[in-house]
């Protein structure tokens, strides 16, 4: 046989049989007859050569883990932003749609109704902006009007900046939303 040699180990029982024992097993503590595999010089040699293997994976999902609580923040940040946004155009278009005068009101077809112009929306919308608190970013009056004579439309634009934007990665997203209101009387 080249390469390896067998050993005799007593088995459980009465028998005895022969199994291969490794070429570079020594007769050191830790090795021969009895031995258990992973022990001995090759084992240390074996977790030398696995060091620090351990620390590469928890580097790795460290950073994994951050970048996802990063998305995470950043595509709450941009929705709560929409949604503050959204709110803004829908009062905004409620102004515009509250714009008239009650002696403008007119019975059209047994329903009382009234005509809304788009100045009279856009001038109303624009001092409702003028006077809401906010803390959006480039907040801009995109239109206002009444493309049908009784609803109020209303475009509005703002950027978001994520949380993690700097001067070198700027991480900005223009959002815009428009609101209808109508003025229905009962």
């Amino acid at each position: 046989m080249t390469g390896t040699r067998t050993c005799t180990t007593p088995p459980s029982g009465d028998r005895w049989r022969r199994r291969p024992v490794h070429p570079r097993a020594s007769a050191g503590p830790g090795t021969g007859v009895g031995a258990r595999e992973g022990t001995g010089a090759d084992a240390r040699t074996d977790a030398a050569d696995e060091r620090g293997s351990t620390m590469l994976l928890a580097i790795f999902f460290c950073a994994l883990g951050l970048a996802l609580v990063l998305v995470v923040a950043s595509a709450t940040s941009l929705y709560l932003d929409r949604k503050r946004l959204f709110t803004l155009a829908d009062g905004a278009a409620l102004a515009g749609a509250e714009v008239w005068n009650l002696d403008e009101v007119r019975v059209d077809g047994g329903e009382l109704a009234v005509e809304l112009d788009d100045t009279g929306v856009r001038r109303a919308a624009s001092e409702y902006l003028g006077d809401a608190v906010h803390e959006l970013d480039e907040l801009e009056l995109v239109s206002a009007g009444s493309g049908d004579g009784r609803t109020a439309t209303v475009t509005l634009r703002a950027v978001w900046h994520a949380p993690i934007s700097t001067e070198l990665v700027p991480i900005t997203v223009p959002i815009e939303v428009t609101a209808t209101a109508r003025s229905v009387f009962h």
